[in-house]
C-alpha cells in the first residue's frame, strides 16, 4: 500500500524550491521596492484603501483566494484518473503557473492605482478590450457567488456543528475590528484572545449544532440539533427545494443559501475595516490549522502510527486509472479524457483566475509595501496548492465515492471533512471532532470567498461604468451608473442573480462552463500581465507569463471544445441523451456560451499580442510602467 506522505513530500519540495528561487527571482524582475508608495496609502480612504499589516492581509487574501474549488477539483479529478495524475498538475503546475499569475496580477494592480485587470490591459489595448474583459470578469463573478453560496449550503447541511461555529467567528470578527480600528487596542493582546474564541467557537458549534430546517432523512442530524424553523414545517415550500435525501438542494440546504447570499450582500458593502480585514485574519488561523495541521498529522501518523487508520492510499483510488478514467468516471459521465479535462478540473490548487480578481481588487488596495507581495501572492498560491495536497490525501484515505466521480460537489465535500477527521486522528484528536473542524475549515474559505467576489463584482462594474472614488456611491438614486455601481445595489443584484441560478438548477449544467470561464479568466491575466511587462520595458522577458499563457489559452479552448461538441452536440442532441424540451435548450445554451467564451478569449489575445508586436518592434515605443 502506498503511503499518503508521498503526496506531502512532493508538493512541499516543489513548492520551496518555487518560493526560495522562482518568486525571488520574480521580486526583482517586477522591482519591487519598498520606497515607492503603495496605492494603500497614495488614496487611503477608510473604505477600500486601507494599509494592512502583512498577516492580516495575508490572512485576507488567502482566505478569499481557497473557496471549494481547490478541495472539489483535487478530489474529482482523483477519482477519475488517479491520485498520481492529480498531484503532479498541482505540484508542477502551482509554482510555475499559478504562483506566477497570482504574484504579476498583485504586482501589476499595484502600479495601476490597485485597478483590475481589466484596467491594466485597457491602458494598452484600449476601451474595448477592457470592456470584454471586465464583462467578462463580472459574469464569471456571478458564478462564483451562486457556486460558493450553494456549497456553504450544503457543507452546514452535512455538518451543523460548522454553521453554529460560523455564527460565533462573524460575530468575533466584527467585535475584532471594533477593538482594533476603534479601540485602538494593542494588536497581539488581542490576537490571542479573539483568536481562542474563535476555537472555542467550534467546541460550541459540536455542543450545539444548529439546521434551519428538518433533515429530509431521518438520524442525518447530529443528536441535539437545534432546528430553528421546525415550526414552519419540512421547508418542502421553500423555492428550488427538493425533498429526497439523494437531492443537493433539500430544504435545509435551500434556506442557507438566501441566508448566505444576504450576508454577502451586507458583508461587501461595509468598510474593509469592518468585517472583511479582522473576520480574515482570524479566520487564516482557522485555515493554517486545518491545512498545516493535516499536513502535520500525515507525517506524525506515518512516522509513528498514531492514526486511526494507517494513512495509506485506499484500493479504490489508483495511482493512474487510464486516459479515459475509471470505471466509476466512465459510468457516471462518459468519456473523460486526461487532456485536456484533468487540467481544467482542477482549477483552483493550481491556477485559478479568480485570484486574479482578488490580487487586483481587494488584495492591491491594502498592500502595506511593495515587498509583501512576495509572500502575499506567490506564497499565497502556494498555501492553496497545500489546501489541494491535502483534499487528495482526504481522498486517498476516505476512497472514492460514485459521486466524487462524477463530478458532484455533493460527494467531494463530506469526503474532505470525513478524510480529514481520519488524518487528525494522528494528532489525538477523536474524529467526531477533527470532521467537524475540518468543515469548518471549508466553509470559512467559502464564506470569505463569497462577500469578496461579490466586493469584486462591484468594483468590476465601477471601472465599467465609471467611477470618481471608490465605495462612495450607495446606489439608492435614480440614476441606472449609481446603481449599477452602488456599494449596496450591486451586490444584492448579483446576489438576486445568483440565487435565481441556483434554484433553478441550471448551476449544475454550467459548472463546467463555469470552470472554463475562470481557467481562461487566467490566460486573460496573465495576457494582461505580459502586455504590461512588453510595455514596461522592451528588455523584460515575457516567457514567464506568456508560456502559461499560451498553455492556458490551449488547454481551455480545448476543454470549452469538448464540452460544447461531445457533452451537449453529440451525447445530448445527436445520441439524445437528454430529457425534453429544456433539456435539449440547456445543451443549445451551453453550446453557445462555450462558443462565445472561446470567441471572447481569442479575440483579447489577438488585440495583446498585436499590442506586444507593436511595442516589441521598431515602429513602437515602449511605455514606461505606471506608478499612479
Amino acid at each position: 500500500m502506498t503511503s499518503i506522505i508521498w503526496i506531502v513530500v512532493a508538493v512541499l519540495s516543489t513548492f520551496t524550491v518555487g518560493y526560495v528561487g522562482y518568486s525571488r527571482y520574480l521580486s526583482r524582475f517586477v522591482d519591487l521596492d519598498d520606497e515607492r508608495e503603495t496605492p494603500a496609502h497614495k488614496y487611503e480612504d477608510g473604505q477600500e484603501y486601507v494599509p494592512a499589516k502583512k498577516p492580516v492581509l495575508l490572512g485576507h487574501h488567502f482566505s478569499s483566494i481557497a473557496g471549494g474549488a481547490p478541495i472539489v477539483g483535487p478530489i474529482t479529478a482523483g477519482a477519475i484518473w488517479g491520485w498520481v495524475p492529480a498531484l503532479l498538475w498541482v505540484a508542477i503546475g502551482n509554482p510555475l503557473m499559478g504562483a506566477v499569475h497570482d504574484f504579476i496580477s498583485l504586482s501589476g494592480s499595484m502600479r495601476h492605482e490597485g485597478k483590475s485587470i481589466g484596467y491594466i490591459i485597457g491602458e494598452y489595448v484600449g476601451e474595448r478590450g477592457k470592456d470584454m474583459l471586465l464583462w467578462f470578469a463580472f459574469l464569471t463573478i456571478i458564478l462564483v457567488v451562486a457556486v460558493f453560496a450553494l456549497v456553504v449550503g450544503i457543507v452546514l447541511n452535512a455538518f451543523p456543528s460548522a454553521a453554529t461555529a460560523s455564527l460565533v467567528y462573524i460575530a468575533l470578527a466584527f467585535l475584532f475590528g471594533v477593538y482594533l480600528y476603534q479601540l485602538d487596542g494593542p494588536f497581539l493582546p488581542g490576537t490571542a484572545v479573539f483568536v481562542a474564541g474563535v476555537f472555542a467557537g467550534v467546541w460550541l458549534g459540536i455542543q450545539y449544532p444548529i439546521a434551519l430546517f428538518p433533515a429530509v432523512e431521518s438520524g442525518a442530524f447530529p443528536q441535539g440539533t437545534i432546528v430553528l424553523f421546525e415550526f414552519l414545517g419540512n421547508g418542502g415550500w421553500l423555492p428550488g427545494a427538493v425533498m429526497s435525501a439523494d437531492a443537493i438542494l433539500q430544504p435545509n440546504v435551500a434556506a442557507w443559501v438566501p441566508v448566505i447570499l444576504v450576508y454577502a450582500t451586507l458583508a461587501s458593502a461595509l468598510p474593509v475595516w469592518v468585517l472583511l480585514q479582522p473576520r480574515d485574519y482570524l479566520s487564516s488561523f482557522l485555515l493554517y490549522s486545518g491545512v498545516g495541521g493535516a499536513l502535520l498529522a500525515i507525517i506524525v501518523g506515518t512516522l509513528l502510527g498514531t492514526s486511526a487508520q494507517p494513512l495509506t492510499v485506499d484500493p479504490s483510488i489508483g495511482a493512474y486509472m487510464g486516459f479515459f478514467g475509471s470505471e466509476l468516471a466512465v459510468d457516471t459521465r462518459g468519456i473523460t479524457p486526461l487532456f485536456p479535462l484533468l487540467f481544467v478540473t482542477i482549477a483552483c490548487g493550481t491556477i485559478s483566475g479568480f485570484h486574479s480578481l482578488v490580487s487586483s481588487g481587494t488584495t492591491a488596495k491594502q498592500l502595506n509595501k511593495e515587498s509583501d507581495a512576495r509572500l502575499i501572492g506567490y506564497g499565497g498560491m502556494l498555501g492553496e496548492g497545500l489546501l489541494a495536497s491535502v483534499a487528495i490525501s482526504t481522498l486517498a484515505v476516505a476512497g472514492a465515492t460514485t459521486a466524487a466521480a462524477g463530478g458532484g460537489i455533493g460527494g467531494a465535500l463530506p469526503n474532505f471533512a470525513t478524510g480529514g477527521g481520519i488524518i487528525l486522528t494522528s494528532l489525538g484528536i477523536p474524529q467526531g471532532v477533527g470532521a467537524p473542524f475540518m468543515a469548518l475549515v471549508l466553509v470559512s474559505f467559502l464564506l470569505t470567498s463569497t462577500d469578496t467576489a461579490a466586493r469584486l463584482g462591484r468594483y468590476m462594474m465601477e471601472e465599467i461604468v465609471g467611477t470618481t472614488g471608490s465605495g462612495t456611491t450607495t446606489g439608492f438614486s435614480a440614476d441606472l451608473g449609481s446603481i449599477a455601481k452602488g456599494r449596496y445595489t450591486n451586490p444584492a443584484v448579483q446576489s438576486l442573480v445568483a440565487y435565481l441560478l441556483v434554484i433553478s438548477g441550471e448551476w449544475v449544467t454550467l459548472w463546467a462552463l463555469f470552470g472554463g470561464a475562470n481557467q481562461l479568466l487566467a490566460a486573460l491575466a496573465l495576457l494582461a500581465g505580459t502586455v504590461w511587462l512588453a510595455n514596461w520595458d522592451e528588455s523584460k522577458q515575457l516567457a514567464s507569463t506568456g508560456v502559461p499563457m499560451t498553455i492556458m489559452v490551449t488547454i481551455t479552448v480545448l476543454g470549452l471544445s469538448w464540452v460544447a461538441l461531445w457533452d451537449n452536440l453529440y451525447q445530448k442532441l445527436i445520441l439524445g441523451n437528454v430529457a425534453g424540451l429544456s433539456g435539449q435548450i440547456s445543451a443549445v445554451v451551453q453550446m453557445g456560451l462555450a462558443f462565445v467564451l472561446i470567441y471572447l478569449a481569442l479575440s483579447l489575445v489577438r488585440i495583446g499580442y498585436d499590442n506586444i508586436t507593436t511595442v516589441r518592434s521598431d515602429s513602437g515605443a515602449a511605455a514606461e510602467p505606471s506608478d499612479d
